[in-house]
């Protein structure tokens, strides 16, 4: 038999959540991580039961279609991926009532294009709010990707905003001169 003292020096547990991914558990010792830019992650909670889970998502998917769907592109979609979380947590003892919810992501990675992110934020909210499940924090909008961590069973969260310095990468790459090869270099031959 393991004593409650020997059991909380046990190391965590650490799941990786990727688009299209949910996952749901009560182990204390568990965290669920992402990487998140535009994309949102729910990570939604009973804390009476201390069980909880968390999703990714890369796109909205608000319509009739995107629920009937059963192919990956609609595992990547919002509306898929709350109701996967949510159904999870019900079916493992969860109350609908006692449900919190804690929302990352959303970030305006490209300028000059339609701003999925917000568009991503604003669904999660909706959602959490059409399904009385209670705001009670995250990280939305912004810039920047964010590293999030998450303790399924109590509900605490942790965020590390990521280097700016990314976008900056890509501005001195597109403007660096294409190199120039020797007319005999870099040809390919298609058969």
């Amino acid at each position: 038999m393991m004593s409650m003292a020997m059991n909380s020096t046990l190391p965590d547990r650490k799941i990786n959540i990727i688009q299209g991914e949910q996952y749901v558990d009560d182990d204390p010792r568990t965290v669920l991580t992402t990487i998140l830019g535009s994309c949102i992650a729910a990570c939604i909670w009973d804390a009476a039961l201390g069980l909880g889970g968390m999703n990714h998502f890369l796109l909205p998917g608000q319509t009739a279609d995107a629920r009937r769907s059963a192919t990956t592109d609609a595992m990547r979609q919002g509306v898929h991926a709350m109701e996967l979380l949510v159904n999870g947590l019900l079916r493992r003892g969860a109350a609908r009532p006692r449900l919190q919810g804690k929302l990352f992501g959303g970030a305006r990675m490209i300028k000059g294009l339609t701003d999925i992110g917000e568009l991503n934020a604003k669904f999660a909210e909706e959602f959490l709010a059409a399904e009385g499940i209670a705001l009670m924090g995250g990280s939305l909008r912004g810039e920047q990707g964010r590293r999030i961590q998450f303790w399924p069973a109590t509900g605490r969260a942790r965020q590390v905003l990521l280097e700016r310095e990314t976008a900056s990468i890509f501005q001195a790459e597109r403007s660096r001169p294409a190199p120039s090869l020797p007319a005999s270099q870099g040809m390919v031959e298609l058969f």
